[in-house]
C-alpha cells in the first residue's frame, strides 16, 4: 500500500501543471499567472516593434539554418506567431508571454524539485518574473526569449534529474540544451556549467557512468548539427561575427566596462531581487564546496557564465541582457534559501513586478516625460509609423519605384511599414535567400540615420539630391522628443552596379501590406 501511495504522489510531481504546493496551489496564484500572461499579451499587441525584431521578422519569411547574427529559433518562433496572428506586433511576439507562462511554471516545478516542502516553487517563480529581464522579455521577441525557455527547461530536467536519479532525464537535458544552442550560442555556457559540475562535484561524478549522459549529449548534437551546416555553407560567418568578441582586451577600458556591468545587472534584476539572488549564489557556493550535489549544480549554472562575462569585460562591452542566462539558476538559489528568504522575497518580488509595470505603461503609452538618455522605449520604439508615413509621402512626391536604406533595422522598420519594394544594401543581405532588388535607371528614397558619419555612399546613383531631415520620435506635452533623425535623397539608381557595393536585396513585405499609408 505505501508503495502504491509513493508512486500516485511521485506521478503528482512529475505534472508541469502541478501546484508547487498545497498552499501555493491556490487558484488565486494560477489566476494571478494568468492575469500577468494576458497583460503581457496586451502590451506585445500595443506596443511598437523595434527594429531588432524586425529584422528578425524578415529572418522569419526566409528559412535558413543559420544567419549571421544568431541561429534560427527566433526566426521559427515569429513564424509560428505570425501564422496565428497575422504579421503584427502581437504575431511577432505571440510565443513571448507564452514561453514566459511556460518557464515559470517550469522553474517552480524545479525550485520544488531541489528544496521540496519549503514553498521554494513559488518564491523562485516570483523572483525571476519580477527581475526587469524578464518583465521585458516576456513582451519582446529576440534570440533571448527562446534561449531562456529551454535554458529553464534543461534545469528543471536537471532538478527532477537529482529527485528522482532517473538517468533517462539527461535525455531531456540534451533536448532542451540543443534547442537553446538553435536560440543563441550563450547556451554553450550551460554546457561549460555541466562539465565543471560533472568533474568538481563528486556526487555528480557517478554520471558519467550513465550511457543516457552520453545519449543527451548526442540528442544535443543532433539539434545543433544543422546550424553548424549552415555556418560550414557560408564561411562560418556566424561563428566568425560572435566568436571575433572573444578576443578583446582593452585593460584601460575594464574599469568602466565593469562598472556597466554591475550597473546594468542590477538594473535589469532590480534592485532588491539582485540581493536575494546574490544570497542564494553565495550559499550555493558554500553548499558546493561542501560536496552537495543540487547546491553545486546551481553554483555551476550561475557563476560558470559570470565569470565567462567577467572576463569579457575586460576587453569589451557586455551587453546587459547577455548575462540573464545566469537568472533562472540565481532564482532557484535564492528559493533554497528557505526561511532566511521568507521575510524578504515577497517585497523584493512587488517592487521589481511594479518597476516592470511602469516600464510596461512607458511602452505603450508613454505617461512619463523622460529625458532621451534615460528613455530607451523612446529610443527603440518610438515613430516609426511616423517615420514610415513621411517616407511613403517623399516616396509618392518623388514619383519613385522603391524605398533604399544602407542599416539593416532601418531597412527592416520600413520593409515592414511600406507597402512597396524596400531595398536593403548591405553585406548581411548576402546571406539571406532573398531575391535581388532590380534598381538599375530607376528613381527611389534612399533613408539613412543622421548618425552615419559623412554623406551616403554616391558610387551607385547617378543622381542624388538630398530632400528633408526627418525626426523619429514621440509627441509628448504638445511637442515632440526625438529619438533619432534620419536624411532622405531622391537617388536614381546607376545602370551599372559598382562591384565594390553590396548588391541590393529585395526585402519581403507583410501580408497586410495591401493597406497603404496615408501621408502625414
Amino acid at each position: 500500500m505505501k508503495r502504491v501511495v509513493s508512486a500516485v504522489r511521485d506521478s503528482r510531481d512529475k505534472s508541469l501543471f502541478a501546484s508547487f504546493s498545497s498552499e501555493e496551489g491556490l487558484p488565486y496564484w494560477r489566476l494571478a499567472l494568468l492575469a500577468l500572461t494576458a497583460c503581457r499579451l496586451a502590451v506585445a499587441a500595443r506596443t511598437p516593434l523595434s527594429a531588432d525584431e524586425t529584422y528578425y521578422w524578415v529572418w522569419s519569411r526566409v528559412p535558413a539554418w543559420g544567419y549571421l547574427d544568431h541561429p534560427p529559433m527566433v526566426a521559427a518562433w515569429i513564424r509560428a506567431g505570425c501564422a496565428v496572428a497575422g504579421d503584427t506586433p502581437l504575431g511577432v511576439r505571440l510565443l513571448a508571454p507564452v514561453a514566459a507562462l511556460l518557464g515559470t511554471l517550469l522553474l517552480g516545478r524545479a525550485a520544488e524539485d531541489l528544496a521540496p516542502g519549503r514553498r521554494a516553487g513559488l518564491v523562485a517563480a516570483c523572483l525571476l518574473n519580477a527581475t526587469l529581464a524578464m518583465g521585458a522579455g516576456a513582451v519582446v521577441m529576440t534570440p533571448d526569449t527562446p534561449l531562456l525557455f529551454f535554458w529553464t527547461a534543461a534545469l528543471a530536467a536537471l532538478a527532477r534529474l537529482l529527485r528522482t536519479g532517473n538517468a533517462a532525464w539527461w535525455l531531456a537535458v540534451g533536448l532542451a540544451g540543443g534547442l537553446a544552442l538553435d536560440s543563441k550560442y550563450t547556451a554553450v555556457l550551460l554546457g561549460a556549467a555541466l562539465l565543471v559540475w560533472l568533474c568538481a562535484v563528486p556526487q555528480a561524478r557517478r554520471w558519467w557512468r550513465a550511457w543516457q549522459l552520453w545519449a543527451g549529449l548526442a540528442l544535443a548534437a543532433a539539434c545543433f548539427a544543422p546550424v553548424l551546416g549552415w555556418n560550414a555553407a557560408h564561411g562560418w560567418a556566424s561563428f566568425a561575427k560572435q566568436g571575433g568578441r572573444a578576443g578583446d582586451w582593452q585593460p584601460a577600458r575594464a574599469a568602466g566596462f565593469l562598472a556597466e556591468l554591475a550597473a546594468g545587472q542590477v538594473g535589469l534584476m532590480t534592485p532588491a531581487v539582485a540581493v536575494l539572488f546574490a544570497a542564494g549564489t553565495w550559499r550555493a557556493w558554500r553548499g558546493a564546496r561542501a560536496g552537495g550535489a543540487a547546491p553545486g549544480l546551481l553554483a555551476c549554472v550561475v557563476l560558470v557564465p559570470a565569470v565567462v562575462f567577467l572576463q569579457h569585460a575586460l576587453g569589451g562591452r557586455v551587453q546587459a541582457n547577455w548575462p540573464a542566462v545566469t537568472y533562472p539558476g540565481a532564482a532557484l538559489a535564492a528559493a533554497c534559501l528557505g526561511a532566511r528568504v521568507a521575510r524578504f522575497w515577497r517585497p523584493a518580488a512587488a517592487s521589481g513586478l511594479a518597476i516592470s509595470t511602469i516600464v510596461y505603461l512607458q511602452a505603450a503609452a508613454a505617461p512619463l516625460a523622460l529625458p532621451r538618455a534615460l528613455d530607451f522605449t523612446l529610443i527603440r520604439l518610438a515613430g516609426w509609423q511616423d517615420l514610415a508615413g513621411a517616407v511613403y509621402a517623399a516616396e509618392i512626391g518623388a514619383h519613385a519605384d522603391f524605398v533604399a536604406a544602407d542599416e539593416y533595422g532601418l531597412a527592416s522598420e520600413l520593409a515592414f511599414r511600406l507597402h512597396g519594394q524596400v531595398a536593403g544594401i548591405e553585406r548581411r543581405w548576402a546571406l539571406f535567400g532573398l531575391p535581388p532588388a532590380a534598381l538599375a535607371g530607376r528613381t527611389g528614397i534612399l533613408v539613412r540615420s543622421v548618425r552615419a558619419y559623412g554623406p551616403p555612399d554616391p558610387r551607385p546613383w547617378s543622381e542624388m539630391t538630398e530632400l528633408a531631415t526627418v525626426v523619429r520620435g514621440r509627441h509628448e506635452g504638445g511637442g515632440e522628443v526625438a529619438a533619432e533623425a534620419y536624411r532622405l535623397y531622391c537617388v536614381v539608381a546607376r545602370a551599372d552596379w559598382p562591384q565594390a557595393v553590396p548588391l541590393p536585396a529585395s526585402l519581403p513585405r507583410t501580408t497586410r501590406n495591401a493597406r497603404r499609408l496615408e501621408p502625414p
